[in-house]
């Protein structure tokens, strides 16, 4: 994800690629990134740290203990930190950096091609230039969203976050129904993505609530009507819900496992 985000702003030429420093532990990574990118690469975190105005923590929730006691006391109080540390709460990487400029991140995977839905906050700390500066980066990856408490972060991980996964598996099991009707994988493929990603900007650009669009298409006795009796009578809806409320209370107690939630609302952000 911070691989897209470099991406996204050195496409967009907002950023100069020598702007850029990774900290990186994997030798092999490094060189991958640099003769990929031209950006600058270090296996040392508090060199990376001390570059830039902005830090992004970009690391897997069991390592981010360690980073953040390694990083701390490093940052200047002008510096932001920007993390999308699945799970970690403002209150554990202030905590665990000493510093009080955060701002939490919760994006998705079709951000990797600009594509993608980030929700983020941030902490009465930041300032508004650094504000606008975290959603031109957020810009950079697709569509992003300000909200004024952190609580929204883990909703946004249930719904938008893992979103994608409720998505592939849809995709998944109708590209299999279509094979064993008889159609080749690969033509199976092209219906189903097609016909998702056909349905989806139809949605965007008409306005209209899913529900009347899906009346739309559903005559009396036809083919929509006899699916989609079979997709109620198994429970579609109530198995998608539970999905998501499973997701959300994950996504609380990672969370609540290292720290707190903060309400982040402050006039200067609103």
């Amino acid at each position: 994800m911070a691989e897209a985000m470099a991406q996204g702003l050195l496409s967009k030429k907002l950023l100069n690629s020598k702007a850029i420093t990774v900290g990186e532990p994997r030798q092999e990574r490094r060189m991958e990134l640099e003769q990929k990118h031209g950006i600058n690469v270090t296996a040392n975190n508090r060199e990376a740290a001390g570059s830039g105005k902005i830090l992004v923590l970009s690391v897997k929730p069991q390592d981010l203990d360690g980073v953040l006691a390694d990083l701390k006391g490093v940052l200047q109080p002008e510096q932001m930190v920007m993390s999308i540390v699945a799970g970690a709460r403002v209150s554990t990487i202030s905590k665990g950096l000493g510093h009080t400029a955060i701002v939490r991140v919760m994006p998705n995977t079709p951000a990797q091609i600009g594509e993608g839905m980030s929700v983020w906050t941030a902490t009465p700390s930041v300032k508004k230039a650094q504000l606008d500066q975290a959603r031109t980066i957020l810009q950079a990856l697709g569509t992003e969203l300000y909200v004024n408490n952190e609580k929204f972060l883990d909703m946004a991980t249930a719904v938008s976050g893992t979103g994608p996964t409720y998505v592939f598996l849809v995709m998944e099991a109708m590209i299999d129904a279509a094979v064993h009707l008889g159609f080749p994988r690969h033509m199976a493929y092209q219906l189903v993505t097609e016909t998702m990603r056909g349905s989806i900007t139809y949605a965007m650009k008409s306005g209209k609530h899913p529900a009347e669009l899906r009346n739309l298409v559903t005559s009396p006795g036809g083919t929509s009507a006899a699916a989609l009796y079979q997709l109620e009578k198994g429970g579609l809806r109530t198995v998608l819900s539970k999905a998501i409320l499973a997701a959300y209370e994950r996504s609380k107690f990672l969370g609540e496992e290292k720290g707190s939630v903060v309400d982040t609302n402050t006039a200067e952000h609103t």
